[in-house]
Parts: structure tokens; C-alpha cells; sequence
């Protein structure tokens, strides 16, 4: 398939932090074992079958979404998540002729640094680590998998291409104060975190806006948090169950509510396909993507109006919901007396991790962090029931 001038380039990648060399024809950088390639890939490719084969990845299957343990099957967790988040950004990135590999890797790598129980264990480190620089599952993402995550004997990291780990750390535009974490990161591999990352960046952005968005409804209606009269307060969400109710007047309930879904997320995504086009016109090149004083790729300003709403909606009726708070707190509990029993006695944490373990400070409780980060929530509960004598109780209310 032929790429818009604009797109990311695998041939032109700025390389890789370890193991790189100049192309011997002058176009960007080429791993040292490009000549020994295990497969006909680019560059992108090869990123995003490393995320794919990484642990990190795998143990995105047992990490909140939105519901903490939930007991159905059904309910999303961060992988499946990253899974709809990657197959919207294939959509996008083929309609606007970007890189899709690129936004592929992108998209499933996303949420690599989310610690166990979602955004009430993130709380929770922050909290933990405040005397140490914070903890910020963006940040973490990049030095999961420029770092953690260390698969090959001649490096740390799973050493991705510049183009990647650029839009890990900029996905949301550019970055004027990075943390601790990204900003020694980018110490040692320079990122241009003042510029606008690559359109697959942007793309893989909006796609998971656009996935979380509809498919926590999905997850909202059926644990019973959330109602259709409930949806009916949004008229851009009224307007479209008349349509679906128009279309399949005798249709079941919940296949009409999924319908719903569906066609907000086909209208997000077309929207930002013809909303991107408009923005990207006239562009040459990728740079010009990266130096534009504006964000090229996302909603137009009437979609990404009731973008917000919708996510204030979700907010007020679904994420800050009385059972949903109280399970949070639990949470930020178990993550809590974690970082508190580590840090007090450090033969509590396996062998691997204890003999690496820094003696002094920040460094000491940046890895424990590290390791309380990386876990899956059965695992926390089941370590903390370890150390602490009992399983902890009242984490899932689905």
C-alpha cells in the first residue's frame, strides 16, 4: 500500500538506542542484526512483535480495565482493551495511508505501564513514591519497555525503534515537563519531546479515546451501573438509539444497545478520518507532522465537544459510582501496604529482583515500584495475602 507523504517511514526509523549503525546508503539507522533477519519484516514490524512477545504484554490480561477483578468473562481487561484499541487504529492508519504497523505497536503498548487495579493502583504509587519523583503509568510505559522488560542478552529494554518509544512519550502531544522517569529516559535516548509525535502516534491517541469511550458503556450497561435512560441524557446518544430503534424496531434490548456501540464508534471513526485529512492537507513530510504548531490528527471540534461529554457522563455515572469508589479504595489499600512491606523488609520480594535491589534512595523505592507496578491484580492480592496473613476481600463489585 502506498503511505501520504506524511507517513511514518520504517526505512528512515532514527534507529534504535542500542545496537545501531548508519544505513551504508545514508537513509537513517538499521539494527546491527538487520542482516540476520528472522522473518521479512520493517522495522515497525519487528516492534510490535516484540511488545506482542513480551511479558508485560501477557499479564495485561489480568489487569483492571474498569471493573477490579471482575468475576464474569465478559467484562474488558487492559488486554483486551489494547487489543480494540489496536484494531481501530488499523482502521484509521489504512483509510489515512500512515504506517500501520507503527500505529499498531503503538496502540498495544500503550498501556504497558498501568500498575495493577487501573488508575486506583496508579493513585495509590504516586502516593507511595511522592517523595521520590511520583509514579506515572505513561512514564512507566517507556521504562517498562525500555528498561524492565529485558529479553536479550546484549541490552536492557526490548530496544524498539526511536519512532515508537517517541510516540509512547508524546502520544498526547508535546511534553514541556516530563517526570523523573521520562526525563532520564530521554537523557539517554533523546526523544525531541518538545515537538508533536508522528500522525500514528496521534492516531493511535484518538483510538483509544474512541475505544474506551464506547466499549466501557458496553462494560457499564452490563455489570448494571449504567441504564439506556441513562444514556438518553446525551442527545448525540438519543439521537442514534431512534436510528437504531428505527432500523430494528423488533430487535432484543441488549443487541440494540450494542448496535448503539457500534455506530459511535463508526461515527468517531469517520469523523476523525475526515477530520485528519483536512488538517494533514499540504503536509510533505513527517517532520512537518512533528514541527506543526497543532495537533493534526484527532476529532473535529464538534465531535471531540461531545467527546468530553461523554466522558464526563462516564465519570459521574459510571467511574465515580459509590461501589466504584469504595472498591478503589480497597485497592489503592492492597498497592499501599505492598510498597509498605518492600520497603521494610526487602526479603519478602523474590530473589531476582531483591539482589538487584539499589541500597539507597531514590533508586531503592523507584524498584520496588517498578515491581509492585509490573504486577497483575490476582498477583497483588495473592502477595499481599502472603505478607499479610489473609486474602484480601470486597476488590470486585461485578
Amino acid at each position: 500500500m502506498t503511505r501520504v507523504p506524511y507517513a511514518a517511514d520504517p526505512s528512515q526509523t532514527r534507529g534504535r538506542e542500542f545496537g545501531v549503525q548508519p544505513r551504508p546508503d545514508g537513509g537513517g539507522h538499521v539494527s546491527h542484526r538487520e542482516a540476520e533477519t528472522r522473518g521479512p519484516r520493517s522495522e515497525f514490524q519487528r516492534d510490535r512483535d516484540r511488545i506482542i512477545h513480551s511479558m508485560s504484554f501477557r499479564r495485561l490480561k489480568s489487569k483492571t480495565q474498569v471493573f477490579i477483578a471482575p468475576d464474569g468473562d465478559h467484562y474488558r481487561t487492559r488486554l483486551t482493551h489494547s487489543l480494540e484499541v489496536a484494531q481501530i487504529g488499523r482502521v484509521l492508519a489504512r483509510a489515512l495511508a500512515l504506517d500501520e504497523d507503527l500505529t499498531e505497536g503503538l496502540c498495544l503498548a500503550h498501556d504497558l505501564g498501568h500498575p495493577p487495579f487501573g488508575h486506583a493502583g496508579e493513585d495509590a504509587l504516586s502516593e507511595a513514591m511522592s517523595r521520590y519523583g511520583g509514579f506515572c503509568h505513561n512514564a512507566q510505559a517507556l521504562r517498562t519497555v525500555m528498561r524492565i522488560e529485558s529479553p536479550y542478552p546484549a541490552h536492557d529494554g526490548l530496544n524498539l525503534t526511536w519512532d515508537l518509544l517517541e510516540g509512547l512519550a508524546k502520544h498526547n502531544g508535546p511534553v514541556s515537563a516530563p517526570n523523573w522517569a521520562l526525563a532520564q529516559l530521554n537523557d539517554a535516548f533523546p526523544l525531541d519531546l518538545s515537538t508533536w509525535p508522528s500522525l500514528e502516534a496521534q492516531i493511535a491517541a484518538v483510538s483509544d479515546d474512541i475505544a474506551y469511550d464506547n466499549h466501557d458503556i458496553d462494560d457499564g450497561l452490563r455489570a448494571g451501573f449504567l441504564g439506556l435512560d441513562d444514556l438518553m441524557e446525551l442527545d448525540f446518544l438519543a439521537d442514534q438509539w431512534r436510528a437504531v430503534e428505527k432500523r430494528f424496531p423488533n430487535a432484543p434490548r441488549d443487541r440494540m444497545l450494542r448496535e448503539l456501540i457500534r455506530d459511535q464508534i463508526g461515527l468517531m471513526v469517520n469523523d476523525v478520518i475526515e477530520h485528519t485529512r483536512t488538517q494533514a492537507a499540504g503536509l510533505g513530510s513527517v517532520a512537518d507532522v512533528r514541527n506543526a504548531d497543532r495537533q493534526i490528527g484527532g476529532f473535529s471540534p464538534a465531535m471531540a465537544e461531545h467527546e468530553r461529554a461523554l466522558k464526563r457522563f462516564m465519570y459521574r455515572k459510571l467511574y465515580y459510582h459509590p461501589e466504584q469508589v469504595e472498591a478503589a479504595q480497597r485497592a489503592r489499600d492492597v498497592i499501599a501496604r505492598l510498597f509498605a512491606a518492600y520497603s521494610q523488609d526487602e526479603q519478602l520480594m523474590p530473589a531476582d529482583w531483591r539482589e538487584r535491589l539499589p541500597p539507597v534512595e531514590p533508586h531503592r523505592s523507584r524498584m520496588i515500584a517498578d515491581f509492585i507496578a509490573g504486577m497483575s491484580d490476582s498477583f497483588a492480592m495473592k502477595a499481599c495475602g502472603r505478607i499479610y496473613g489473609e486474602q484480601p476481600q470486597g476488590l470486585s463489585n461485578v
